[in-house]
């Protein structure tokens, strides 16, 4: 599942981060019914804090559980998708070993089962993808939610003024060209959510490789 569940990429929730945010502010008032002149805007004391907001949301108990468990779920299914890759590149490699004396038959017979094989395995490792996204997104979306109104409460309670996401991916260009690393309240979001969530910290467990599929070739080599 790492490939997939990197909670770095992840991020393909399809949720705007100044969404969840702007959920919790409050609603403006409206205007008086008055002709006195507006009153102008007061400046106050600024003090902004940053976030890597999804980083955040990913870096939570509850995050870390969703990744577990998702890598769980699709474990045998990821597997049984390796063995039949491997299964179909040794028959591609028995084809390119056949003598010259083998026959048309024999040889068309056996391009067309690696064909079949071939086919399957492309279409059900593409469902496996869709079937990993949907559900990583799906809780992911949803824990966004949660923890976004955390990070407002948060920056509200301490003082801050503005909070500014810098961990958006969705954003190609950079938001904040420079910020004092004091001001980042990541870690102290993840700690006041866990707090609040009730999801306990994942048991530590040894670490995996990454391992990468490659779509396999629907053309067998001859």
């Amino acid at each position: 599942m790492n490939r997939t569940l990197v909670l770095a990429t992840a991020l393909a929730a399809g949720l705007a981060t100044t969404n969840l945010f702007a959920q919790t502010a409050p609603a403006a008032s409206p205007a008086p019914e008055t002709t006195a002149a507006a009153v102008p805007p007061q400046a106050i004391p600024a003090k902004i804090a940053v976030i890597g907001f999804e980083q955040a949301a990913g870096a939570t108990n509850e995050g870390q559980k969703l990744v577990s468990d998702l890598r769980k779920k699709y474990e045998s299914k990821e597997t049984e998708i390796k063995n039949r890759a491997a299964e179909v590149d040794s028959l591609k490699k028995q084809l390119q070993a056949l003598p010259a004396t083998t026959s048309d038959d024999d040889r068309a017979k056996r391009i067309k089962d690696i064909d079949t094989k071939d086919k399957h395995l492309q279409s059900d490792y593409e469902e496996l993808q869709n079937s990993e996204q949907s559900d990583f997104q799906d809780g992911f979306g949803k824990l966004m939610q949660k923890v976004g109104p955390v990070a407002v409460k948060y920056s509200q309670d301490n003082g801050f003024t503005l909070l500014l996401n810098v961990g958006s991916q969705q954003n190609q260009l950079p938001t904040v060209l420079w910020f004092n690393q004091s001001t980042d309240i990541t870690q102290a979001v993840v700690n006041a959510y866990n707090v609040t969530s009730g999801v306990a910290a994942p048991t530590p467990s040894a670490p995996t490789p990454t391992v990468h599929h490659t779509a396999p070739s629907t053309t067998p080599k001859k």
